[in-house]
């Protein structure tokens, strides 16, 4: 879709009611959504997380979606497709200064230049007990990317066509941290498979503009 007609139909997207849980349970292994049955999130004190879904124009002025692939080290997340994005620190407003800080640092966007237009639903992720609070953001007048070398393998930037086609919905055999080979519901986006947290942030995404596109 060309970008300047998403900018404006996203737009739309302000006053529309979050789908929440309902969008993340059709991307949650059968195991979490049991565990979220058990436990109570605030009796984890979890950690705080605020991460950005940033959507921008390519050279062509199709509309991109950017994910990054995370590098690889000791940790439940390493190697994992995610968005930009990390934990709360101390020097942080609030969460969305911390997605926006975190932004910046991982792929070089000036948090000026990002114009965020939804707050979404909280996720809790359980193997390394943070609460993620997603936002989406337009980039509408993008420099070129600057991957932190430290944090980041890759860049991934995902056509927002690719991303809205069921084509892009599947179920694969997966080895979590917490179980091994459990079929999981799971986006092939650019080849790869983003499950997990980031998978459920999508779902809700991807239904907020089915909305409007």
């Amino acid at each position: 879709m060309n970008f300047n007609e998403f900018y404006q139909r996203a737009l739309n997207l302000k006053n529309l009611p979050l789908p929440g849980e309902v969008s993340h349970h059709k991307m949650s292994p059968a195991l979490r959504i049991q565990w979220l049955k058990e436990n109570k999130i605030e009796d984890a004190n979890p950690k705080r997380a605020g991460v950005m879904a940033l959507f921008y124009p390519d050279l062509e002025e199709q509309t991109r979606l950017l994910l990054i692939l995370r590098k690889v080290y000791e940790g439940v997340h390493s190697n994992q497709i995610g968005f930009p994005g990390g934990k709360l620190e101390v020097q942080d407003k609030d969460l969305l200064h911390t997605a926006l800080r975190e932004t910046h640092e991982e792929v070089g966007v000036l948090p000026s230049t990002v114009q965020v237009i939804k707050e979404l639903s909280e996720v809790y992720i359980p193997p390394s007990n943070f609460l993620v609070q997603p936002f989406m953001g337009i980039y509408p007048n993008p420099s070129p990317f600057v991957k932190d070398e430290i944090e980041v393998e890759q860049l991934v930037e995902v056509y927002l066509r690719d991303f809205m086609d069921d084509s892009s919905l599947i179920q694969e055999n997966l080895s979590t941290s917490y179980a091994k080979n459990i079929n999981v519901p799971a986006y092939k986006l650019n080849g790869y498979t983003v499950w997990g947290a980031t998978a459920m942030m999508l779902s809700e995404i991807r239904e907020l503009l089915q909305q409007v596109l």
